[in-house]
């Protein structure tokens, strides 16, 4: 059964050096579900997308962070590639930006190398989670547990390690994202 995201606003935070297929299979599968999707990005017009090695298409940006409210968005999706998360760990306000969806207790969505910067946001530690394997000593040295998995959820956070992992990375995010909000207390009594 199709999960309906419809009234739902999801923030996409990516810049240049994404890994293409990491931000356009999620975004085509939440607008299929119904959700208002904006890509978020430090600069305005456009972001570079990678296959791989390889340059890839241009992505129109919706939203400048300096003018994103993570107040009106009900979940957040990062996608990988390594220069992607590299460049926005090194942006104060995209860690600020993914730091208030953690607070909040708002579903987060993070595939291959888009993990690294849920480590700057403080949003790691005892959690289970999965990544693109040479982030494993990083996630695990910020207190994370890493696992080898295709998909891994944990109290709203959704994780995978590789675009091979998209299959089953898009249903488990659109599932965490039609429950809303995980309140991280009651879980972690459970």
């Amino acid at each position: 059964m199709a999960q309906n995201l419809t009234g739902k606003t999801v923030a996409v935070l990516a810049t240049d050096g994404f890994e293409q297929v990491e931000l356009t299979e999620p975004v085509k599968a939440l607008r299929d579900a119904g959700a208002t999707v904006h890509v978020v990005a430090p600069k305005p017009g456009q972001i570079q997308g990678w296959n791989h090695h390889d340059k890839g298409d241009m992505v129109a940006v919706d939203t400048v962070l300096d003018q994103a409210d993570a107040g009106r968005y009900d979940a957040l999706m990062l996608p990988g590639g390594v220069i992607n998360p590299d460049a926005l760990r090194l942006e104060p306000k995209a860690i600020d930006f993914i730091k208030s969806f953690a607070q909040a207790g708002k579903p987060i969505a993070a595939i291959c190398h888009g993990p690294w910067t849920l480590i700057d946001a403080g949003a790691v530690k005892g959690r289970r989670l999965t990544s693109w394997p040479s982030l494993k000593t990083d996630l695990t040295n910020a207190g994370a547990t890493w696992v080898d998995e295709t998909v891994v959820t944990d109290r709203g956070l959704v994780t995978s390690r590789k675009p091979d992992d998209l299959a089953a990375f898009c249903p488990k995010m659109i599932e965490e994202f039609a429950e809303g909000r995980h309140d991280r207390q009651r879980h972690a009594a459970e």
